[in-house]
């Protein structure tokens, strides 16, 4: 299996994992979204907080070149240590929303 296909697999378990997970509120839905062919990989969430209609992006992935960019992670989880222990090499992990001078300052990639 090349890289990048066990690296869609890898980004596909963890959020299908938190899709899993069901909101106190139970007129929220939670949803992964994956476009394999393009590389992007979320996990939203939507629906009815009394009278007011929310949708918001919980992670947000994408697969550039051969690294994982972690986008977006509205969670407490840490996924790029998730994806260490899952056997990823931090060198391929890049935190997109770290401005590129603080992603400097990590064991992980600048991009």
């Amino acid at each position: 299996m090349d890289k990048l296909t066990k690296y869609s697999q890898l980004v596909k378990e963890i959020l299908t994992e938190y899709s899993q997970y069901k909101p106190a509120n139970d007129q929220l839905e939670i949803q992964s979204i994956f476009d394999e062919e393009k590389g992007h990989y979320q996990v939203i969430t939507f629906g009815w907080e009394e009278q007011k209609y929310v949708h918001y992006c919980l992670i947000h992935i994408d697969l550039k070149g051969d690294k994982i960019w972690i986008q977006w992670n509205m969670t407490e989880k840490d996924i790029a240590e998730e994806l260490v222990r899952l056997g990823v090499e931090k060198q391929n992990i890049v935190i997109g929303f770290h401005p590129p001078l603080m992603r400097k300052l990590t064991d992980y990639a600048v991009g």
